[in-house]
């Protein structure tokens, strides 16, 4: 009798600073996975426990660290919720205000469901993480350092604290990748609409020796999609918007090699945007020419 092949099982974390589109985008991936017939569990990292909410039209989850404090033990079905197009989601959840660590609930959730072996018994095709990338330490880099996370992408737009906040896991990246840690499939480069807003996060890749995932612009179709409490991929299916998330879940589908990217120290930083803040007020005040951004 033959022995059945374990199917892989693909995991992805999404890092990226609060407010920034992170879980926007993730859904979005994830509900575009799933039209494509992926059986796909989204896994929300952040303690504010809102990054399945817009699978699920708008509607919160209990979380595991709340399942936990009501009972002593948990079955990781008693966490799993189903959300649009049979999409499986869980929220790690915090710990309650002003006690402990807001990355217990990540360490707790994923511990959990090893020792219970959900994602084989689901036999999922993908688990994406939806982490808080502010600060990489403690419960937040459990799916980099443990090299839980196959590869790691993180959302950011030309904006010096979110650029700022990719550097800080680029470093988090290299520390743990001599150890068997996730490494680094790119930068999904959000809310880009103005040219040089795309001049910049390029020319960031370029200098942390990664590369740009897809363009995706800031656009009225989510916000209105998510008033209704769903992902643009579930409300505007038929909309440019929907399409680039569609292009950008199929470059993470194909995606297959990932690698340790090079961060910059913060002096380098530091010097870095202030370049561009000199460029962008030259522009601003018409004394330099857009194109003139290559000499940088």
């Amino acid at each position: 009798m033959g022995v059945k092949m374990s199917k892989k099982i693909t995991q992805i974390a999404i890092y990226g600073k609060g407010g920034i589109g992170k879980s926007t985008t993730t859904s979005n991936i994830t509900a575009a996975l799933s039209e494509q017939g992926y059986k796909v569990m989204q896994f929300g990292c952040d303690p504010k426990s809102d990054s399945t909410n817009t699978l699920r039209d708008g509607k919160y989850i209990p979380t595991v660290l709340d399942t936990l404090r009501e009972k002593s033990s948990v079955k990781a079905h008693d966490v799993i919720f189903q959300g649009f197009n049979g999409i499986y989601c869980v929220e790690a959840g915090g710990p309650a205000p002003g006690v402990g660590c807001a990355g217990r609930g990540i360490i707790t959730a994923v511990e959990l469901f090893k020792q219970q072996k959900v994602f084989e018994e689901l036999d999922l095709d993908y688990v994406i993480y939806d982490v808080l990338g502010d600060v990489v330490c403690g419960g937040f880099a459990v799916p980099i350092r443990e090299g839980i996370a196959e590869h790691v992408f993180t959302v950011s737009s030309a904006d010096f604290m979110s650029i700022y906040a990719s550097n800080n896991l680029f470093k988090g990246i290299h520390k743990y990748s001599n150890s068997g840690g996730a490494l680094l499939g790119g930068v999904i480069a959000n809310s880009i609409n103005a040219p040089y807003a795309r001049e910049i996060i390029d020319d960031f890749a370029h200098k942390t020796n990664t590369q740009i995932m897809e363009y995706v612009p800031r656009s009225v179709t989510v916000t209105q999609s998510e008033l209704q409490g769903k992902t643009t991929i579930e409300a505007a299916p038929n909309t440019k918007q929907a399409e680039v998330y569609r292009s950008l879940a199929n470059k993470i589908a194909n995606h297959t090699e990932s690698k340790v990217p090079s961060p910059l120290e913060i002096s380098e930083l530091r010097e870095w945007a202030a370049k561009w803040g000199d460029y962008l007020l030259a522009l601003e005040t018409s004394t330099i020419k857009p194109e003139l951004a290559a000499n940088l």
